[in-house]
């Protein structure tokens, strides 16, 4: 059957196919999509597919699983690797029994992520086989192959994927659907599953390097690393550079003759023989790899120890960028320069050269509630008697994260998740004398929320702490969190109430707010900030966009064209975008975004703005 889907839309069927038991993992762009599509399709299927507190506790449930004899996959983006790196590297001395993949979706851009992090050097350090695929129709075989890979190693393998593998979309040939595979045994093997015996873990070390040297020889039957071309030019690819290269030597007649494109699959470990045999004959070689000089590096390291002088051109060269994304346009750059001569270009690129999108922040979405807490935090500090700027605001990682942007401007950091309460403590022990406040989602705060707080609780730090509750991971697709009552396969959950956690970690004050009553907030922001100890405000709304589509628009705004003075209020405080601006200096309100929040209104001096029904 062929079918047209996503990347990880294709990852998801690749489940299927391997007979894959136990899914988890933690939202996260670009790899959220393949357990959503699961919850979508898999109505009727026998299968474990639950989102996770975060990174780490998936990997964990997938490991268990695994150690059972189920097969299991665990997914996250770059960043939250860096969460599951402890179990992940401990489960490299244990090995697994089940076949376990770990998904890691890299962002290169980044388009959606605090850094351009390449997972590739966790497979280095953790001594896991990495592989990548360059295609969704690759990305289905390479999630059965992980499955079967990891099974014949006997320790799980990382899938690494890059935002246009994750999201692109093509024609896939789809295979037979396998059943199941589920517990069989666990057996007591201390010196296998204990890493507190020193003398067991040298051993399982040794035990980690020899399996490692079976791993080149097992996937040759899975028909990965591959060669096209026979000139003395060569290109290593791998992931989806390899459909860029190929898309720029498609404009070059007989390119076969003049190029050889050696395919690297397999991306740890090296594989050395391989390589040698492939690149046995070239001239010079140009490496194509998103991110890092990883394969570069490898390659050079490879050919110094062979005592092979062939000249090596990537990013370290400067053939390639050292950062940010590759298209064709910057690898047929790198290709004409080992070519000799230019490569032609497109028939649409002048087209796209003249073509001049204007940049744009990301905003908070018509009638957020989060618009609503920041303006009630910034008016409740000045309230409290203290400047704008006198107070820093850590925020964390999620939607609230764009009130960085004007007109709120509103937090001052946003490191790593979780991040907002450490560092605002931080800031207090380290001598900051005057208030300081910590913005963190619902969300984030089940993540890695719970244990900052502790720490600040137990070290009777002052601190604010304003819970930004919308019920929901919003940025990465409206995900379940531990409050809700069902998750998105049916399963009946017992929901975990963040304000039961506060109450049971013993904030000194705590009050829940609904940040659409600003004036209460702003209020209780005014008195928190002032009281010592740790002082927390849970700002509880539901997600804008989710609301809506849960219950539709009862109500709209528009303004009075009659009244409106164009003194530009309602823009310059709140930020939202269904408002703009008209050929008459007047504001207008896009209909079909509005969702009738009245914060517009609100701050109107002239009352120009006014309710509406939704479908005038």
């Amino acid at each position: 059957m062929r079918l047209a889907l996503m990347g990880n839309e294709a990852i998801a069927r690749g489940v299927i196919e391997s007979g894959t038991y136990v899914v988890t993992g933690y939202p996260g762009t670009p790899s959220s999509e393949v357990l959503m599509t699961l919850h979508e399709y898999s109505e009727g299927l026998d299968l474990y597919a639950e989102w996770a507190v975060n990174e780490r506790v998936a990997f964990e449930i997938a490991l268990g699983a695994s150690l059972g004899g189920a097969r299991s996959l665990v997914t996250m983006k770059g960043p939250g690797f860096n969460v599951a790196s402890d179990p992940i590297l401990s489960a490299a001395y244990s090995g697994v029994n089940g076949g376990l993949t770990i998904l890691v979706a890299d962002d290169p851009g980044p388009i959606t992520t605090q850094t351009e992090q390449d997972s590739r050097w966790y497979a280095k350090l953790s001594k896991l086989p990495m592989i990548t695929p360059s295609s969704p129709q690759e990305a289905k075989d390479f999630t059965v192959v992980s499955q079967l890979l990891s099974e014949d190693v006997m320790l799980p393998v990382i899938l690494r994927t890059t935002t246009r593998v994750n999201h692109a979309v093509s024609e896939v040939i789809t295979g037979d659907v396998r059943p199941p595979k589920k517990y069989r045994e666990f057996r007591k093997d201390p010196p296998r599953y204990v890493r507190a015996g020193m003398a067991w873990n040298l051993e399982r070390h040794k035990w980690l390097n020899n399996q490692l040297k079976t791993v080149e020889g097992l996937v040759r039957k899975y028909g990965l690393n591959k060669v096209w071309g026979e000139g003395s030019s060569c290109v290593v690819v791998e992931g989806v550079s390899y459909n860029y290269v190929m898309e720029v030597l498609s404009r070059v007649e007989s390119w076969e003759r003049k190029i050889r494109v050696v395919k690297v699959d397999v991306l740890y470990p090296i594989p050395r023989n391989f390589l040698l045999d492939s690149l046995s004959g070239c001239k010079e070689i140009l490496v194509v790899e998103e991110l890092d000089p990883y394969l570069e590096e490898s390659i050079k390291a490879l050919l110094q120890d062979q005592d092979l002088r062939i000249k090596v051109f990537g990013k370290l060269s400067g053939y390639l960028p050292l950062e940010g994304e590759l298209n064709t346009r910057v690898v047929s750059q790198a290709v004409s320069r080992i070519l000799g001569h230019e490569v032609a270009e497109p028939y649409h690129d002048g087209m796209i050269k003249d073509l001049e999108v204007p940049t744009r922040p990301p905003p908070l979405c018509p009638g957020c509630p989060h618009r609503n807490s920041y303006i009630a935090m910034l008016l409740g500090i000045a309230k409290a008697g203290y400047k704008r700027d006198e107070i820093p605001v850590f925020g964390d990682i999620g939607c609230y994260a764009l009130s960085v942007n004007p007109p709120l401007n509103a937090i001052w950091t946003e490191h790593s998740m979780g991040a907002s309460i450490s560092m605002a403590m931080g800031l207090k022990v380290g001598g900051f004398d005057k208030p300081v406040i910590a913005t963190i989602g619902d969300s984030t705060f089940f993540h890695a929320g719970i244990q900052p707080l502790i720490e600040a609780v137990n070290k009777r730090v002052d601190l604010l702490v304003l819970v930004l509750d919308n019920s929901v991971v919003a940025m990465t697709g409206h995900q379940s969190t531990p409050a809700w009552e069902t998750t998105e396969s049916g399963r009946v959950t017992k929901p975990v109430e963040i304000v039961d956690v506060l109450k049971s970690i013993g904030v000194d004050n705590l009050a829940v707010v609904n940040p659409f009553e600003i004036d209460e907030m702003i209020n209780k922001v005014s008195e928190f900030i002032k009281k010592p100890g740790v002082n927390v405000i849970v700002a509880k709304a539901p997600c804008a966009l989710l609301k809506v589509r849960r219950e539709g628009v009862k109500k709209k705004y528009t303004v009075l064209s009659s009244k409106c003075v164009s003194c530009l209020a309602c823009v310059r405080l709140t930020g939202c975008p269904a408002l703009y601006i008209g050929d008459d200096n007047k504001v207008k309100i896009l209909m079909d975004d509005c969702v009738g929040c009245g914060l517009c209104a609100r701050y109107c001096p002239y009352k120009a703005i006014v309710e509406v029904s939704p479908h005038e």
